[in-house]
């Protein structure tokens, strides 16, 4: 098992590699976009959709809305701003979890979730990479994510006790959280200091990275509370020892809007 997900995740890692840094444009567009149609042939079947025609029919549609946004080029905000007021919908959904469950159950508003869900998350990670330091940009972002997610583990091993959302996620803990905060932000804050920010940069930038890495933590919940709901452990058995694109991606799609609004609203008073 340990081999089968090491050699995944290597041809994973030269793939993504390939793909941020070869590709640009409407190349690089069409190469997330593919990405994230696995991951909505996948999300249906975390709505209940048993049928291969329907979770085809529904990756299809979100990428003939991926190909018409990408041409008339909507500004970065309305996308940021839906998938915003939706994260903190699924804030609340995971804290109040079982209760209110019944509101949101149908198979129609799940669809719609995943469309809050997938699209804010190809259109941000386009406009990083169109940006000047686009790839930095992105660095920066994986180191946050994929911090908090190796410092949750450790510290989760090392020191959990207290579950964090049980009812959600069984697995996950506080201490996980608060080692995979400490780890993300100490990343940043070394990353900064390199970088020669000031003092009040450093700090906006860490009240930034902060909030990143706590939605990223809400993006991960909420997948494991849509895969409960379907009684399902991974997303997918596309990636081999890794389950599903969506159970590699979950963090990311909650925190990319909100990294790009951190930007929007911070950029030109960092550094």
């Amino acid at each position: 098992m340990l081999k089968q997900r090491v050699i995944t995740g290597v041809i994973l890692a030269v793939i993504a590699v390939s793909g941020f840094v070869g590709l640009q444009g409407a190349w690089f567009a069409a190469f997330i976009g593919a990405v994230v149609m696995l991951a909505a042939w996948e999300w249906m079947r975390l709505c209940g959709e048993s049928r291969q025609g329907g979770r085809v029919v529904y990756a299809a549609t979100l990428g003939l809305f991926m190909v018409g946004l990408y041409r008339d080029a909507p500004a970065i905000i309305f996308f940021v701003a839906p998938a915003l007021v939706w994260w903190c919908m699924a804030t609340v959904m995971i804290l109040r979890y079982p209760n209110g469950s019944g509101l949101w159950r149908g198979s129609f508003l799940r669809q719609l979730f995943g469309l809050l869900i997938l699209l804010p998350a190809w259109a941000g990670v386009v406009w990083l990479r169109a940006q000047e330091h686009g790839l930095w940009m992105l660095l920066g972002l994986a180191v946050l994510v994929f911090g908090a997610d190796i410092g949750a583990y450790f510290a989760g091993k090392a020191f959990g006790r207290n579950k964090l959302l049980p009812a959600v996620s069984p697995g996950k803990t506080r201490e996980g959280l608060l080692g995979g905060m400490l780890l993300s932000l100490s990343l940043a804050l070394a990353a900064m200091l390199y970088l020669g920010w000031g003092l009040q940069s450093i700090v906006l930038g860490l009240a930034g990275a902060a909030l990143v890495v706590l939605i990223s933590v809400v993006g991960d919940l909420t997948e494991s509370l849509f895969k409960r709901e379907a009684g399902l452990k991974d997303s997918s058995n596309l990636l081999p020892g890794h389950g599903g694109v969506l159970d590699r991606i979950d963090s990311l799609t909650a925190a990319i809007p909100l990294y790009v609004g951190v930007w929007l609203v911070l950029g030109s008073r960092l550094a």
